[in-house]
C-alpha cells in the first residue's frame, strides 16, 4: 500500500472504499507504469514522432522534481544510461542509486544551497556534452525549487519571494512566471546552446499541462515578460515587501527587455487525468455510479464547484487538480486538508459522505501528511471556522486520527479526491 496508515484509516467499508480508489490514482502516477507507454530499448516515441536510440553514441539523463528518481529508474530499466544527475527533495530517499547517477537533496518549495550546486552541476554536465550524444530530461513538479541559480539577487532574497508568493494565494502560472525572470536556468535558458540532442518528457503539475510552467520551464522557451512578473507582484500587493534588489531586477528588465529563449522539444507523457481515470475505472468496478472533475484557482470557489457535484446515492465522485490558498495563520496543513475542512463544513446537513483529498507527492503544505479523509459527522462549525482562519487543517484532521500519510510518493501528478455516498 502507498498509503502507509491505510489500515488504520479504513474504519468502515465506504472509507475502505474511498482508500481503495485513491491507492488506484497513486499507482496510475508511477513512472514505472508512464515511461514504458513512451519509451522502448529501441526508441522513444511521442505520437508521430520518433527518437531512434542507435543513433547516439551515449544517452545521458537529467532529472528534477519530485518524480526525478522514480522517472530515472523507469527510463534506464529500459535504455542502458552512460551517467546522469538526479535532483529529489530533501527527506527523500532516491529509488535508484549507482557511481553513473550524481544525486542531489535539495530544499522545496524554498530553495536552498544545494539547489544552487545541484543547478551548477547540471550546466557544467550540460557543458560537456557533444554533438551525437542525446540527453533526456526527466522533469517533474518541484523542479522550480530544487534547482535554482537567482539571477542579480541572493539566495536569501529568493527565498524570501518565494515565501511571500507561496502566501499569497498567487496561481503555479504566476508563482513561476516571477521566478522565471528572478533565474539564470528558468524558462529555456538551462538548455541554451548545448551542443548535444536533447529531448525533454514531462510529468504535469499544472493546469492546463503548461509546459513553459511545469518546473518554471528549465527547458522550454518562455514568453512571458519582466511587465507580467511585475504585475503578478503588483496585483498581490507584494511590491513594498519584496526584498529591494528583487524588485530592481525586475523594473531593470522590463526598461531593457526581454530575451528571446528558446528550449528543446518537450513532451508531456502524464497529467492528473491519468489518475482521475484509474480512480473512475476503481469506483465504477465497485458499483458506484461514477463522475469526474477537475478544479483550479482559489479553494474557496473550487469547494463551490465540487459542492454542486455531490454524488446521488451510491455514487462517487473523483475529483483533481490543484487549488490556491491564501495563508491567513500560523497553522499546519495545506490545500488538500483544507479543502477537506471546508466540504466537512458545508455537508453538516448532507446525507452520510465520505470526503477524502491528497496530493500524489505524498507531502500537503508545510504538513508531514498528504491529506486527509473523513465522514460528514456532525461537528461543530465554529471550531471548524477557528481552524480555518488560523490555517491549521492539518492539525485539526491530526487530531482526529484523520490524517492521510504515504510520505514521499517519488511522483507529482497534482492532487486527487473522492466524495462517497
Amino acid at each position: 500500500m502507498i498509503i502507509q496508515n491505510f489500515h488504520e484509516l479504513a474504519t468502515s467499508s465506504r472509507k475502505k472504499e474511498s482508500l481503495q480508489i485513491l491507492e488506484a490514482g497513486l499507482r496510475a502516477a508511477d513512472p514505472a507504469s508512464i515511461i514504458p507507454k513512451f519509451v522502448t530499448r529501441e526508441e522513444i516515441k511521442i505520437g508521430e514522432k520518433r527518437i531512434r536510440i542507435a543513433g547516439y553514441s551515449s544517452i545521458y539523463t537529467v532529472a528534477f522534481g519530485k518524480a526525478g528518481d522514480s522517472m530515472t529508474r523507469a527510463f534506464n530499466a529500459i535504455v542502458p544510461v552512460r551517467s546522469g544527475i538526479i535532483v529529489i527533495p530533501k527527506g527523500s530517499r532516491s529509488k535508484i542509486l549507482g557511481k553513473k547517477f550524481q544525486i542531489f537533496n535539495s530544499q522545496h518549495p524554498r530553495p536552498d544551497r544545494t539547489s544552487i550546486k545541484a543547478a551548477k552541476e547540471i550546466v557544467k554536465f550540460l557543458q560537456n556534452r557533444r554533438d551525437g550524444e542525446l540527453v533526456v530530461f526527466l522533469v517533474s513538479g518541484g523542479g522550480s525549487s530544487l534547482l535554482a541559480l537567482p539571477d542579480g539577487i541572493t539566495l536569501d532574497d529568493k527565498a524570501h519571494a518565494t515565501d511571500l508568493l507561496l502566501k499569497s494565494g498567487a496561481t503555479i502560472q504566476e508563482f513561476n512566471c516571477v521566478r522565471k525572470h528572478l533565474s539564470k536556468i528558468k524558462g529555456g535558458k538551462l538548455v541554451e546552446g548545448i551542443r548535444c540532442d536533447g529531448v525533454g518528457l514531462v510529468m504535469s503539475d499544472v493546469e492546463g499541462d503548461d509546459l513553459s510552467v511545469i518546473a518554471s520551464g528549465a527547458t522550454y522557451a518562455d514568453d512571458t515578460t519582466y511587465a507580467d512578473a511585475l504585475r503578478i507582484v503588483q496585483k498581490y500587493k507584494l511590491a513594498k515587501k519584496m526584498p529591494l534588489e528583487v524588485m530592481d531586477v525586475l523594473e531593470d528588465g522590463m526598461r531593457r527587455g526581454d530575451d528571446a529563449t528558446s528550449g528543446i522539444d518537450c513532451h508531456v507523457i502524464a497529467s492528473n487525468t491519468v489518475c482521475l481515470e484509474a480512480m473512475k475505472k476503481a469506483a465504477q468496478k465497485m458499483g458506484y455510479k461514477t463522475d469526474a472533475m477537475q478544479v483550479f484557482g482559489d479553494i474557496k470557489n473550487a469547494t463551490k464547484e465540487i459542492l454542486g457535484r455531490l454524488p446521488e446515492p451510491r455514487g462517487c465522485l473523483v475529483f483533481g487538480g490543484e487549488t490556491t490558498v491564501k495563508v491567513l495563520g500560523r497553522g499546519m496543513g495545506g490545500r488538500n486538508q483544507e479543502m477537506v475542512l471546508r466540504l466537512l463544513k458545508n455537508t453538516q446537513k448532507s446525507e452520510r459522505l465520505v470526503i477524502a483529498s491528497m496530493g500524489t507527492d505524498g507531502i500537503d503544505g508545510n504538513s508531514v501528511f498528504a491529506g486527509a479523509i473523513t465522514e460528514n459527522t456532525r461537528t461543530d462549525t465554529a471550531s471548524i471556522k477557528e481552524f480555518l482562519r488560523e490555517s491549521d487543517s492539518g492539525r485539526f484532521f491530526q487530531k482526529r486520527g484523520a490524517s492521510i500519510i504515504t510520505g514521499f510518493t517519488h511522483t507529482n501528478l497534482m492532487d486527487i479526491g473522492v466524495i462517497l455516498r
